[in-house]
């Protein structure tokens, strides 16, 4: 029960782009620190899409703080960050919490209005709720084929279905046509 608990999202997202400015402003957050690889871009895009720059901006312009966490090497994420210029963090070892209190503190963030993206239950997911943050979880843009990825997605599957029906249930799309933030506005956010 309690390792169901550390794994659970408070959101899921189809994509990272659903974490809008407006998102953010109504569920209380001023801050963001993300995953880069599978959440933001796939592992072998090197450098920030303009899809990716233009989120970001977006989101600094509306006074969301945004930092970057990865598991990655820090050339990967040094590249990665060039064009964004945000602070970024590599080599991060989650689901250790460590990096993502060094980007609250980069950040002169709170927990309390900090939410954490990713992509993966088992490190993402872990590592928010190590730090004391609220998760939001995307599926994976491309995910790797390797024996590791494998395994961790199989652990990871159960509790992913289980939690799109949670979150399914508390917002059908069938019933409206309205983007994601107007449904959360309307229905309130589904409670851990």
């Amino acid at each position: 029960m309690l390792f169901e608990k550390m794994l659970t999202p408070k959101f899921i997202f189809g994509s990272y782009s659903d974490v809008t400015p407006e998102f953010m402003t109504l569920n209380g957050y001023t801050s963001l620190i993300s995953d880069i690889d599978n959440t933001l871009a796939p592992y072998e895009i090197t450098e920030a899409p303009r899809e990716v720059a233009d989120w970001a901006r977006a989101l600094k312009d509306s006074g969301v703080k945004l930092a970057l966490v990865s598991n990655n090497h820090s050339d990967r994420v040094e590249k990665f960050n060039s064009t964004l210029g945000l602070p970024a963090f590599s080599d991060v070892k989650k689901p250790s919490a460590k990096y993502i209190e060094k980007a609250l503190e980069s950040l002169d963030a709170k927990k309390e209005s900090t939410l954490f993206l990713g992509d993966q239950l088992l490190t993402d997911a872990l590592a928010a709720h190590r730090a004391g943050l609220d998760c939001a979880i995307v599926p994976p843009i491309k995910d790797k084929k390797n024996l590791f990825f494998k395994v961790k997605r199989l652990i990871e599957r159960p509790y992913m279905k289980k939690f799109s029906k949670k979150f399914s249930k508390k917002f059908p799309k069938k019933l409206s046509k309205k983007p994601e933030t107007e449904l959360v506005k309307e229905r309130g956010m589904p409670k851990n």
